[in-house]
């Protein structure tokens, strides 16, 4: 009879773990457990959405227009000293990555800096980091619009030389076409990270 009851016990509680283990790995039947590594507050529909923004030709563009492959959107300025320059270089190897396996990305760089970011200026920058990477800027409503669907953080401190720098958040957004927003990026997540669960993404899409 104990040994019975043990049994039942153990039955139990192999099934309860594989349960939460189900629930872990799948929550609310998310096709891309396995591949997340952040969580949003809100869920990952409060990120992204519509825009209207000018390319580095001087077109006027949507999302639309822009996500048609798994895409890699970071907002920033060709004049930051520091992060911008890092971030994007690293979000380029990452592509070049992916391109090694077969998997097309698309690196997007939006500057919040549109006064000295022409789309002449955004094309030369993001031509010599990588020849895919897509400039994109716009006038400020255009600018604020994207920056909050985006959950983005940007402030142009004022001064009186053509050397103000912009304060701006350093997240990269992975946005698919067919799911939106997915997945975000720090600054500390190396290009071989980031090709690694970007590929997850992709390949469970």
């Amino acid at each position: 009879m104990v040994r019975a009851i043990a049994a039942v016990s153990t039955v139990a509680i192999l099934s309860l773990l594989g349960g939460v283990w189900y629930v872990s790995q799948n929550p609310g039947g998310d096709v891309f457990a396995q591949c997340r590594a952040s969580q949003v507050a809100g869920g990952g529909g409060a990120i992204g959405g519509p825009f209207t923004l000018v390319d580095e030709d001087n077109k006027t563009v949507t999302d639309k227009d822009v996500i048609t492959e798994p895409t890699l959107v970071y907002f920033g300025y060709t004049f930051c000293p520091d992060a911008c320059p890092f971030d994007a270089a690293r979000n380029a190897e990452a592509v070049e990555i992916l391109e090694g396996q077969g998997i097309s990305t698309t690196p997007v760089f939006v500057s919040v800096d549109p006064d000295r970011d022409t789309p002449e200026v955004l094309k030369e920058w993001t031509d010599y980091l990588h020849p895919k990477m897509l400039g994109l800027t716009g006038t400020v409503d255009q600018l604020k619009a994207a920056t909050r669907a985006y959950k983005s953080y940007y402030k142009i401190n004022e001064s009186e030389d053509e050397f103000y720098l912009v304060d701006h958040s350093t997240f990269t957004y992975l946005m698919l076409p067919e799911h939106g927003f997915v997945e975000f990026f720090r600054r500390d997540a190396s290009a071989e990270q980031m090709a690694d669960q970007i590929a997850c993404f992709v390949n469970n899409a």
